[in-house]
């Protein structure tokens, strides 16, 4: 969603404003101050009449400005969830009631997904190739299921668990995150390929095991002030969203450290 750039504007109105309060003097007398702090505001009210003139001519810079905030805000907010890597780096890495791809990997890439968070879908493709050509690291993937994408993600949740007891996790979990949306027929026609009973799947999805695994991963996600999905950990760095290249770049990093 593309935010409004008329705080933005406003912001930079004020700023260029800020100067414009003028110091009342003695008429009667001469205050070198009083003339010093003149020729200021004339010099500041000249600059932002040429800084209003600029922005007038060049919108476009407002747009990159808010840009540039976003980015700022979004690297101080990685920083703070990186800082809480190592008290929860067992709860991420090494729970048992996660899925992982490659378990004997050296390197170990954790993803939090919905499984219908749209932009799980887009980068799937890119984490079942990372998969395939980095055997050496562990793909672990913990069900974050937001609660705004319905209730097929949940049940969905439960169907990758009993499909992953026949180990048979990686190329269903890849199945269903393909759908555009994922529908509650379409997993039990995967259950059924399968030989797997929709209705033993949706009595899994009600057991206390089942709830309280996807309680644990939200209240972990809630604890590191993770909001949204996907969420990736390679080790210690942080990337959050579908940033392939930035994903595959903190993979090679990972790598070179080991």
């Amino acid at each position: 969603m593309r935010r409004s750039t008329i705080p933005l504007v406003i912001t930079l109105a004020a700023t260029v404003g800020l100067n414009a309060c003028e110091k009342k003097t003695d008429s009667t007398k001469v205050d070198p101050d009083a003339i010093a702090a003149a020729q200021t505001v004339k010099v500041d009210k000249d600059f932002g009449d040429k800084v209003r003139a600029y922005i007038l001519q060049h919108p476009e810079i407002l747009i990159e400005a808010q840009q540039a905030l976003q980015l700022k805000a979004m690297a101080e907010e990685e920083a703070v969830i990186e800082k809480q890597f190592a008290s929860h780096k067992v709860q991420l890495q090494h729970d048992k009631r996660d899925f992982v791809i490659n378990p004997k990997g050296k390197v170990t890439v954790v993803e939090l997904f919905d499984y219908n968070c749209t932009y799980c879908k887009v980068i799937a493709p890119d984490i079942a190739q990372l998969a395939r050509d980095n055997p050496d690291v562990r793909f672990v993937f913990k069900d974050y299921t937001l609660g705004n994408f319905g209730p097929t993600s949940e049940y969905a949740a439960a169907a990758a668990r009993a499909l992953n007891g026949k180990g048979l996790f990686a190329d269903s979990h890849f199945e269903m995150i393909a759908q555009r949306p994922l529908t509650d027929a379409q997993v039990d026609d995967l259950l059924t390929r399968n030989g797997i009973a929709p209705a033993s799947v949706r009595a899994l999805e009600q057991t206390p095991e089942q709830q309280q695994y996807l309680l644990d991963v939200r209240a972990l996600a809630k604890d590191m002030g993770i909001n949204g999905t996907p969420a990736f950990f390679v080790e210690g760095d942080f990337v959050s969203g579908a940033q392939a290249e930035v994903l595959k770049a903190a993979i090679a990093k990972a790598k070179r450290g080991k």
